[in-house]
């Protein structure tokens, strides 16, 4: 590999692209879900304090919509000038999949999100309630179709070759590929945990500045109970996705494990430095057995290695070290949100446990990316598994004009997301007071005449 290689820098600016954008949609698929239920809590209850989180965190939700719109764009436009062979050779399965994802979910989300930040006390309360229901719908939506297109990049189905080029035969078989369901689950399930500690980290920080208020208990109550609640479905989820992975990407488990040789029995690699110039682990910490278990439910079952794949696994090392922070963050959330769970109900709220979850509040953010690493590096050699290597797809591109690129890139997106962070905490301090962004006009402004 020379100094500059085209094809790695391609490789990072889009990897740079995609880490920044899926932060955000990660905070607004499910936040949208707990506004519905900020707002129907409200509706049912009359409790101005329900309506009080609401307001503050729809201004956090308008926020990640429109990072996550901007550095959507931009990773699209990557499609056509680092990876045109990707259009070239399977745009008649993604543009479709893409199109149906602008047209039923985006445009829901952005025609109704308006009147969730601006119509509160404008319309009537059950119009404000449909437009929370529709741009949470919108964001599911969206991230369905998304995760279609994704999964069939890993287990491709319903389509046949022709000339080269990929065409479409059977579009169900397309959009429910064998790794959909769970790689669909198992996002929504990050997006609720990646939500459920900022409202949590989020609300404690407010706590600890004596902003003490019903909408701020309650926001942070529902925060850990959420935690809480989502946390074991997705140990569960994710060990069916696992599965799933051992059963149609064995190389990519492979290389999560850490394991050369085809074993049975394998032993779970707590730690190891994966050298795969020797295609070895130097410094194994290893539990007999476990591996196996985890992966066939059989203490002696069989796990292929990764030298039965030579020079069609993915690199080992970034997925096996990230694939053990996505786990130990995991069981990191379990322990404090249920230990939260327990404070709370025994002694209410208290300075330690307000401090660490504030220490977790984007706990989520690195599990997400962590598992985003493992599942896009893990499926290298193929950018569509089968059908196209990632080296076929890029562009002419010249290295210098990447780089040159890239570094612009993470220069913004470093700008964009000190500015973000620090825009969610200037507005817990100022109690959610933003006035470009407020629901509701101030109650002593004049009324406009009918």
């Amino acid at each position: 590999m020379s100094e500059l290689d085209p094809i790695i820098l391609a490789r990072i600016q889009f990897a740079a692209n995609i880490t920044f954008h899926i932060l955000f949609p990660t905070i607004t698929i499910a936040l949208g879900w707990v506004l519905l239920f900020f707002k129907l809590r409200f509706n049912a209850t009359g409790d101005e304090a329900w309506m009080d989180a609401y307001k503050f965190w729809v201004k956090v939700f308008a926020l990640s919509f429109a990072l996550g719109v901007v550095s959507g764009i931009v990773m699209s436009f990557q499609f056509g000038t680092n990876w045109p062979g990707f259009m070239e050779r399977v745009g008649n399965v993604a543009g479709p999949l893409l199109a149906y994802e602008v047209i039923t979910a985006f445009f829901l989300e952005a025609s109704f999100l308006a009147i969730m930040l601006f119509g509160f006390g404008r319309v009537s309360n059950r119009i404000h309630t449909l437009a929370t229901v529709l741009v949470a719908g919108g964001t599911t939506l969206s991230a369905f179709w998304i995760l279609v297109l994704n999964s069939w990049m890993h287990t491709p189905a319903g389509y046949e070759i022709r000339d080269g080029v990929v065409h479409a035969t059977d579009w169900l078989a397309i959009i429910f590929t064998p790794s959909m369901p769970y790689r669909f689950v198992h996002m929504l399930l990050a997006s609720g945990l990646t939500v459920a500690f900022l409202i949590a980290g989020l609300s404690a920080y407010r706590w600890l500045r004596d902003d003490r208020g019903a909408g701020v208990m309650k926001a942070l109550r529902t925060g850990v109970v959420l935690g809480a609640v989502l946390i074991p479905l997705q140990i569960l989820a994710g060990d069916l996705h696992g599965l799933n992975t051992k059963e149609h990407q064995p190389a990519k488990v492979a290389a999560m494990e850490g394991i050369w040789e085809t074993e049975r029995g394998a032993g779970l690699r707590l730690f190891a430095i994966p050298d795969e110039a020797n295609r070895q682990n130097r410094f194994e910490i290893t539990i007999p057995y476990a591996a196996s278990l985890i992966l066939t439910h059989q203490w002696d079952g069989e796990v292929r290695g990764l030298n039965e794949f030579a020079g069609e696994h993915p690199p080992v090392a970034p997925v096996f070290y990230a694939f053990r922070i996505m786990v130990g963050i995991g069981m990191l959330m379990l322990l404090v949100s249920w230990w939260g769970l327990w404070v709370m109900h025994r002694r209410g709220m208290t300075p330690m446990l307000a401090r660490v979850l504030v220490g977790m509040t984007f706990s989520g953010w690195v599990a997400t990316l962590a598992g985003w690493y493992v599942t896009e590096i893990g499926r290298q050699p193929w950018l569509v598994t089968g059908i196209l290597r990632t080296g076929e797809a890029a562009g002419p591109v010249a290295a210098g004009t990447i780089a040159a690129s890239l570094a612009m890139y993470l220069v913004i997106y470093a700008v964009l997301l000190a500015a973000y962070i620090g825009t969610i905490y200037h507005l817990a301090r100022r109690g959610g007071q933003l006035t470009i962004l407020s629901p509701t006009p101030p109650r002593s402004a004049p009324q406009p005449a009918e």
